[in-house]
């Protein structure tokens, strides 16, 4: 059987439906949260999540409840947490590496205590592609929706967020509250992959196509379309080889995203530096 007609067999499986499909869902949401990453410069805060996240598992699997749910509140709240310390980058990641230390040992200790399976926990870290279920399209579709709204309403205010936090506060900008729901985001996002490619291989969905994005792109806008572009490209690429050569979709899916990265740097610089900068003059909003 030839790799195409492999990979028509498989599109026929409803878990190999479901998993395509939460793809291009997290195509659509998840690259923008890497902007987010990106532009606050908070790359702790994937590291953080996914530590929060194992915590959330670990508790869902001594209470009897969704685990993946439980990683849902436990990174959203997270988030919200550290939000207040979000003043400047270096406070950010400071807050991130105490809650990285206290949630992986947090969960540890439940995981010990409670003589819970640990396998049953690390195994969600490391992802289940064709495990997806309906709830988590839910999850993935809200993201796909909500965060590019966000984007689209506050794109100004975010322009400025991003380039330079007092510059926003002192323009207006509840630069507060909206950090506090950028984190929020982030820390959702990266709970919301943990079925795809697992928390361990979050910077396929998120990272690297925001990286690869910010190369080409000169505003803010057009960064947003760029990293979702590049999700879906990579993502749907990296599925069909994954399905038709029988490789594990994680790290397929890490390497396309990882190549397409790689190609956009090696690009002629293209001012992506001032991107923040263009956005906001675009809107009104730049300094001089």
């Amino acid at each position: 059987m030839s790799a195409l007609d492999q990979i028509g067999e498989l599109l026929r499986l409803v878990p190999v439906q479901r998993a395509g499909i939460g793809l291009v869902l997290a195509a659509l949401g998840l690259p923008v949260v890497g902007v987010v990453i990106v532009g606050l410069d908070i790359m702790p805060v994937r590291f953080a999540m996914m530590h929060v996240a194992l915590l959330g598992i670990a508790v869902g699997e001594l209470l009897g409840v969704d685990p993946v749910l439980c990683a849902l509140l436990a990174c959203a709240a997270a988030g919200a947490g550290v939000a207040p310390l979000a003043r400047t980058p270096e406070a950010l990641s400071g807050a991130m590496g105490l809650l990285m230390s206290l949630a992986i040992a947090a969960a540890l200790l439940v995981l010990a205590l409670s003589g819970v399976n640990a396998n049953g926990a690390f195994a969600l870290l490391w992802g289940s592609i064709l495990a997806v279920r309906p709830s988590d399209l839910v999850v993935l579709g809200t993201l796909a929706v909500a965060v590019p709204a966000l984007f689209v309403w506050r794109r100004r205010d975010l322009a400025l967020l991003l380039h330079d936090r007092e510059l926003a506060v002192c323009s207006g900008v509840p630069a507060q509250r909206l950090t506090m729901l950028l984190l929020v985001l982030v820390a959702v996002a990266v709970a919301g992959a943990i079925r795809l490619t697992g928390a361990l291989l979050v910077d396929a969905l998120t990272l690297l196509p925001a990286l690869a994005a910010r190369r080409l792109g000169r505003s803010l806008g057009a960064i947003t379309l760029w990293a979702m572009g590049i999700g879906v490209l990579v993502n749907a690429t990296g599925f069909l080889i994954a399905l038709g050569w029988d490789l594990p979709p994680g790290p397929v899916l890490v390497l396309a995203a990882g190549a397409v990265a790689l190609v956009a740097h090696l690009l002629p610089e293209r001012g992506a530096s001032s991107w923040r900068v263009l956005d906001a003059a675009s809107h009104g909003g730049a300094p001089h």
